[in-house]
């Protein structure tokens, strides 16, 4: 295990033995692009909301995480997202893990902001948090052996500020008569990511 800056740990290939990170966790994932079935995963960032971040740097041909999955997994943990749509696949693909239960902060606030279209991380974290978030590594070579503390670090603050953004978007939620309809949602982005790894990536199968 290696660390860059303060509470940012790297793991290689795996989360250590008996690592608790509670009973709700942020999780992000970085990959060598955005096309499914052709960009590998690299990296995947995890935090309890402690201002801690975890990070478990996928090899090139690993197959499995025993540990990770068994998190990402557990029935009781609620693994928290932001477009989780991609992750949830990605996690899938590249290691046979089916993650669950999930909340995604994007889908949260499209229910709620509904005044705006911005439903970026760096929008919700500006608006909501008062957090500006710096995405200069956002373009970067997920895939080097030696990552760089400066995407060490960008790939922490993808986590670090979920939890926050959850509870301000849960009380919107709740104020709106939405949380039921969010909650359905939520339970089915892991079929939404099934059905994008089995071709239905821009096909409504629930259109006309």
């Amino acid at each position: 295990m290696s660390e860059a800056g303060t509470g940012v740990h790297l793991h290689r290939r795996d989360l250590p033995d008996g690592l608790d990170l509670g009973s709700v966790v942020a999780v992000d994932t970085e990959a060598m692009g955005l096309v499914q079935g052709r960009d590998r995963l690299c990296l995947v960032q995890l935090s309890a909301g402690d201002g801690v971040c975890h990070l478990v740097q996928i090899q090139q041909g690993q197959t499995a995480a025993p540990r990770l999955q068994a998190l990402l997994e557990a029935p009781g943990v609620l693994k928290l997202f932001h477009y989780g749509r991609f992750d949830i696949a990605l996690v899938r693909a590249a290691l046979g893990i089916d993650t669950g239960p999930v909340y995604c902060t994007k889908i949260a606030s499209k229910l709620v902001r509904t005044y705006t279209d911005r439903h970026g991380l760096r929008d919700l974290c500006r608006e909501l948090l008062g957090v500006d978030l710096q995405k200069v590594q956002q373009s970067s070579d997920w895939g080097a052996e030696t990552l760089s503390e400066a995407q060490l670090l960008y790939a922490a603050s993808d986590v670090l500020h979920l939890h926050a953004l959850k509870a301000k978007l849960d009380q919107m939620l709740e104020r709106e008569g939405r949380s039921h309809l969010a909650r359905a949602c939520f339970d089915f982005l892991p079929a939404r990511a099934a059905l994008d790894l089995a071709g239905w990536t821009e096909v409504d199968i629930f259109a006309h």
